[in-house]
């Protein structure tokens, strides 16, 4: 095990380097220039220079790779050009709204694929497996902008249960802070929880039909019985692998899904930092979204051997 765990955190590290460099050459063969869009176009060209010096843009590229990495190890990771403030500041605010949105988003995700999958396996072909079926692919076929514009309209502006936007903060209580993230959640949640509901359900027909489980069915086991005790652990390999997948879908979207809540989490971040050409915020905001999506997939590789310890071995 020790083995697997030290391949994993190998790959790991190798992949948040590369997404470093990814994003630092994407940041750097984009047009526009920092010290330009902070002055104005009306801004002289010693201003400009001058800025850019101050800014620390004349320097070469890989010496400004460099201070980027090093500074992300020792906690450095410089001062916003727009805000003057230092990164860790912005950051620390955001991820303080998109961990708690991420985390409830995913949450409601496995309950509802797990319940529904479940349930639609269970009742293969019956009234409830084919409505839940066809529920689930309106749920993926459903942008998640759009429904959470929906879901502003009924649960905000008619029933008036919810609120339609903003964040209150954490210090005005956890029940209010909770009720602002529950709608935006809800619409990231649903598509990725449709999805997840139709590979339960197929990963737990394919289960159903090996020779093992029929042989348990045989000795008289009930249904029940047979799903908790030998179908379910089985089935949660190819589940395992779309969550992680779909994980990444779920913190791109919060990109546009706060936005429309005028949620100021990560992403409204970027994109308020993309608008203003602030290449420190940007390149910050997206390698910690990178690393939470590899931390998420590194995690799901360990669970696949806990799960399943022939892939351990076979991967040894």
């Amino acid at each position: 095990m020790s083995v697997f765990i030290a391949k994993r955190v190998l790959t790991l590290l190798a992949t948040l380097i590369g997404a470093s460099i990814v994003i630092f050459l994407v940041m750097e063969i984009l047009p526009g220039d920092p010290a330009l869009v902070i002055l104005g176009v009306d801004a002289s060209d010693e201003a400009v220079r001058a800025l850019t010096i101050e800014l620390g843009l004349d320097r070469p590229p890989l010496e400004r790779y460099w201070d980027w990495m090093t500074g992300i190890l020792t906690g450095e990771l410089g001062n916003s050009y727009a805000y003057k403030v230092p990164v860790w500041e912005l950051v620390e605010g955001a991820l303080l709204i998109t961990i708690p949105l991420a985390l409830m988003s995913i949450t409601l995700s496995i309950v509802l694929a797990l319940s529904i999958g479940l349930y639609a396996a269970a009742n293969h072909n019956k009234a409830g497996d084919i409505t839940l079926m066809g529920i689930s692919q309106l749920g993926i076929s459903v942008p998640n902008f759009w429904l959470a514009i929906l879901l502003i309209i009924l649960f905000a502006i008619e029933l008036r249960w919810l609120p339609a936007g903003g964040f209150p903060g954490w210090k005005e209580g956890f029940w209010v802070c909770l009720k602002a993230l529950l709608l935006p959640s809800l619409a990231l949640a649903t598509v990725v929880g449709a999805i997840l509901a139709r590979i339960t359900r197929s990963s737990v027909l394919e289960v159903f039909r090996e020779d093992y489980v029929r042989t348990a069915r045989a000795k008289g086991l009930s249904q029940q019985a047979t799903l908790w005790r030998h179908v379910l652990r089985n089935a949660l390999i190819p589940v395992l692998t779309v969550t992680g997948i779909q994980f990444s879908a779920l913190l791109t979207g919060t990109v546009v899904v706060e936005n429309v809540f005028h949620i100021p989490g990560l992403g409204s971040l970027v994109l308020k930092a993309i608008n203003n050409r602030d290449t420190i915020v940007v390149e910050n905001v997206v390698l910690l979204l990178a690393t939470m999506i590899i931390v998420v997939n590194f995690v799901v590789d360990i669970l696949y051997a806990v799960i399943d310890p022939r892939l351990k071995a076979h991967d040894i």
